[in-house]
Order: C-alpha cells, then sequence, then structure tokens
C-alpha cells in the first residue's frame, strides 16, 4: 500500500471556505490537461457544497493548502461514482492521489455501497495507469472515455478481505 510522501497530509470533507480554492484546483487540472477551460462545461463547481451535498467531496490539505480533490456521488442500486480526483501538479506522484482515492472507498464502503464507477478520457494515460493500479478494472470504452469499476467487499467480510490496491 502507498503511504503518502507528505507526512502532514490530512484528508476531511469540504468547507464552505474551502470552495474557491478547491474550484482553482480543479479548474487548473483541467486547464492543465485540455490547454483551456469552458467554464460552462463545469457548473457543479460554482457551489461545490451544494453540488455534492448527497455525497461526498473531500479536499486533502498539507498545511493550510489544499492540495487534492475527490468526490463520492451516489448512484442507483448501491453504486457510488468517483469524481473530481484532482492533485496539485507540484505534489503529484507522492502517494496524495492515492491517500484519497483509498478514504473514498472506505467511505463508500463504510455507507454501504457494494461498487464504485468512475470514467476518464481515453487519452488521459497516467488517469487509466492511476485507477488500474488501484484494482479498477476497465468495464468499458465509449465516446472516447474509459469507464471503470470495482467491487466492494461485504460489510462483515471487509475484515477477512482487502481491498485490492
Amino acid at each position: 500500500m502507498e503511504k503518502p510522501q507528505t507526512p502532514d497530509l490530512s484528508i476531511r470533507p469540504i468547507r464552505l471556505e474551502d470552495k474557491t480554492e478547491a474550484k482553482a484546483l480543479i479548474l487548473e487540472g483541467l486547464k492543465e490537461h485540455w490547454g483551456s477551460i469552458d467554464p460552462q462545461w463545469n457548473p457543479d463547481l460554482d457551489d461545490i457544497t451544494a453540488s455534492y451535498a448527497g455525497g461526498f467531496f473531500l479536499v486533502a490539505t498539507v498545511g493550510d493548502r489544499i492540495v487534492a480533490t475527490g468526490a463520492l456521488v451516489p448512484r442507483d442500486g448501491g453504486v457510488a461514482e468517483i469524481v473530481r480526483m484532482s492533485v496539485a501538479r507540484d505534489l503529484r506522484r507522492k502517494g496524495i492521489g492515492s491517500a484519497v482515492l483509498r478514504r473514498l472507498l472506505d467511505d463508500a464502503k463504510s455507507a454501504g455501497y457494494r461498487k464504485v464507477i468512475l470514467e476518464t478520457t481515453s487519452i488521459w494515460e497516467e488517469a487509466i495507469a492511476f485507477y488500474n493500479k488501484h484494482g479498477f478494472r476497465v468495464t468499458h470504452i465509449r465516446a472516447g472515455d474509459t469507464y471503470f469499476a470495482i467491487d466492494l467487499p461485504e460489510p462483515d467480510a471487509a475484515a477477512q478481505t482487502p481491498l485490492r490496491r
């Protein structure tokens, strides 16, 4: 299991005062990947706490700085979806994204979800490798996006069957 190389890392639910900084971090990652950003594609970021009120939206901090985000959104049939995974460029490959992902999976399991899904663009090779490394399997590819899933262990078997990470 990969441990963060940043010992003062803290992961917690987003607070009202975090919204602007969390939005900026996510948009910067999108701009880095796509070259520009269209605000019309990201209306959920205008009020993160309201947009994700039915799920979990986490921020990872180092000191007072938000360095990563990730959210878990409920879907039908015991399924939750991970969205808005983002890590500050200067802190990537230090285990922070893995720590946020583990926390989201633990929160999903604690909330009773049986499966977690997610999607990313098929040309985002680093993201695909990251999710494969953490036990997600590709379920399908459609319209330039790669879709993943991971099954969570039964609650009573969780102590005997750890998640693949």
